[in-house]
């Protein structure tokens, strides 16, 4: 045997390890009758309930919980189940209004069910490492990280000489397209019945777009850029790259290379019919410092990466803490509640350099709410 045969036979042997490894790991998340299992249903069914055992609708589900599980297991294996609606609600965040339109609590266990025990796996499996939102071991926290260790690397070889893409997709959830998810669901090689479903509860939103209720959704936002991911990666061999649902940010020596990256990720936009928010997205000088998922990073003069909070972050707290303080006096809030939300938001803080930013809203907070036994003096401070 010679080294043109060895070299087949080896690869024969991978190709058909690998076509193994495909087909025991679609037995168990690409078949439909194994994916909606009664146990895989209450187990969704548990993981759903988790933080809105208080809501009406979801205290009438648990009354009959597992009457209500064996009825959607029956309709899902007979091909009847249909969604029931949604809950339809405006809310602003951070200044934004968003539309939410939620799923009932049934449809809920039959979306994580799905998720967790098949589009997830499924879908996951091609995505990029650094492709850091709503997957297991990963989210905000991952995301800064990987910008951070991608800093640090980058100061390792060239200083604070460099610069770095921030771009943001617009209204990425309204705008969605759809076939280049479904095609997606077609490549992974599960069950046409997953497949049908999948596309069913997005369809549900209309001809375009995704919401923002809906766990299909999430994972459907994931998957659509997917290619791009790809592209900026392997084919433009940008490895310090990063994206969390629809911000991205690529550090790199060279404005002109990532030039090139921008006018790619333009054409591969287009294609994909999401579309660039030109005002968000520039290449900054890494001198300048820029911000990315709500943080600012910056060097130090020792090439130290410094992570601040933003200003937006920091006087939306201070905004916040007035408007407790009317809702406190007019009986609508209690004083615990709002040393509660001051709490959290410290723990937030945590992630970043912003002592002297902490400190300015703990001010205000114990000059909004002096003394007694909600008072957060005890705390200590980043």
């Amino acid at each position: 045997m010679n080294s043109t045969e060895r070299h087949e036979a080896r690869y024969q042997r991978r190709k058909a390890a690998r076509i193994e490894k495909k087909a025991k790991a679609l037995k168990e998340f690409g078949d439909f009758g194994a994916v909606f299992s009664f146990d895989h249903l209450y187990a969704s069914y548990r993981a759903s309930i988790k933080g809105v055992g208080w809501k009406a609708s979801t205290q009438r589900y648990k009354s009959s919980a597992l009457a209500h599980i064996a009825k959607t297991q029956e309709e899902l294996l007979t091909g009847k189940y249909r969604s029931r609606g949604f809950y339809e609600f405006d809310l602003v965040e951070r200044g934004k209004p968003r539309h939410i339109r939620s799923v009932h609590i049934s449809e809920r266990v039959v979306q994580r069910c799905l998720c967790d025990y098949c589009l997830v796996p499924a879908l996951s499996k091609s995505f990029i490492y650094d492709n850091g939102a709503s997957l297991p071991g990963k989210g905000y926290d991952f995301a800064v990280s990987r910008v951070t260790r991608f800093l640090a690397d980058h100061y390792r070889r060239y200083g604070n000489e460099g610069y770095a893409l921030i771009f943001d997709f617009s209204k990425y959830f309204d705008t969605a397209h759809h076939e280049p998810i479904f095609e997606q669901f077609r490549r992974s090689g599960i069950d046409g019945n997953l497949v049908r479903l999948s596309e069913y509860f997005i369809s549900n939103f209309g001809d375009v777009g995704l919401g923002l209720g809906s766990q299909v959704s999430q994972i459907a936002a994931l998957a659509l850029p997917n290619k791009i991911d790809h592209f900026i990666k392997d084919v433009l061999r940008m490895k310090q790259y990063v994206r969390y649902m629809d911000d991205g940010c690529i550090i790199d020596r060279s404005k002109k290379q990532l030039e090139n990256c921008l006018h790619h990720l333009r054409r591969l936009c287009a294609a994909h019919g999401i579309r660039l928010n030109e005002k968000k997205t520039q290449i900054i000088k890494l001198t300048r410092g820029f911000s990315f998922v709500k943080v600012r990073f910056r060097y130090g003069r020792t090439g130290k990466i410094v992570r601040k909070a933003t200003y937006q972050g920091v006087r939306h707290m201070m905004q916040k803490l007035k408007i407790f303080r009317r809702w406190v006096d007019r009986g609508r809030m209690a004083a615990a509640d709002v040393a509660a939300s001051v709490t959290s938001w410290l723990g937030h803080m945590r992630r970043f350099h912003s002592y002297f930013a902490v400190q300015k809203v703990l001010r205000q907070y114990n000059q909004l709410f002096p003394g007694g036994t909600y008072g957060l003096h005890h705390l200590q401070t980043v």
